[in-house]
């Protein structure tokens, strides 16, 4: 499996202290520093959600990123307009599409593509047009994959939230959910990837999910690399995720 770090909260981190700061200089961490941290551990993308209300990730971190970075751009982005361009002059190797509410504290559930699909599809014709694979974040369920393979992305990733949230009781049934939906996806010849919530404790599990690509994490490594590094905290979870079943 490849990894995508999410460095979004590294962001959020300098807006704490210097939102409304232009002077790159100036602000710290350095996401570009991030960034090249773990490229150098071992991440095989690098992975930036640019939100309408832009509370962590900025334009000019998008840009400058895309100057920068050695492995790919991931750009996750709701279905809006302003958004849509940006991602389109900036071209970055793969876009994500996400459902995006200004009151959420994080993403909280997948992209209803099923319910969407006639705003969705002209979006992924542009920006697969420009040369961008397109991935739908999605829950775990036929109608959604359907969707998805009917609208012809390149991928969907697979929401985890629940899965990660579930008691003990429920969590088998959550687990069982994501194998079914990524055999389901595997067969519409979609790449299977999955992200939200993942530890470095439930990657036990989510390793036995069949047909992963590629996960995509962030909170649970920037918190350990504030203890122990970015870069240890990046090869740790590389480790994980990859351990011989």
């Amino acid at each position: 499996m490849r990894l995508g770090v999410n460095i979004d909260h590294v962001a959020t981190l300098r807006q704490a202290r210097y939102a409304g700061v232009q002077d790159v200089q100036r602000a710290e961490p350095d996401l570009a520093l991030a960034a090249a941290v773990c490229e150098r551990a071992g991440a095989h993308g690098i992975t930036i959600h640019l939100r309408a209300d832009r509370r962590h990730i900025q334009d000019r971190d998008v840009l400058r990123l895309r100057d920068t970075i050695n492995t790919k751009l991931n750009l996750e982005m709701g279905n809006t307009p302003e958004i849509v361009d940006i991602a389109l002059r900036v071209l970055p190797e793969e876009v994500c599409l996400v459902p995006e509410n200004r009151k959420e504290v994080t993403t909280e559930g997948g992209l209803d593509v099923s319910g969407q699909f006639k705003q969705l599809e002209p979006t992924l014709k542009r920006l697969q047009l420009a040369g961008i694979r397109v991935s739908l974040f999605i829950e775990p369920a036929p109608d959604q994959i359907e969707a998805a393979a009917k609208l012809r992305a390149e991928m969907v990733e697979l929401h985890t939230g629940a899965f990660a949230e579930a008691d003990a009781k429920t969590r088998e049934l959550e687990l069982k959910r994501l194998q079914v939906a990524a055999e389901h996806a595997h067969g519409y010849g979609l790449q299977v990837n999955a992200g939200h919530g993942i530890n470095y404790t439930n990657i036990t599990q989510v390793r036995t999910i069949p047909h992963l690509a590629e996960l995509n994490i962030g909170h649970s490594i920037v918190s350990r690399g504030v203890i122990v590094g970015l870069g240890q905290a990046v090869e740790e979870m590389l480790k994980q995720m990859n351990r011989t079943r």
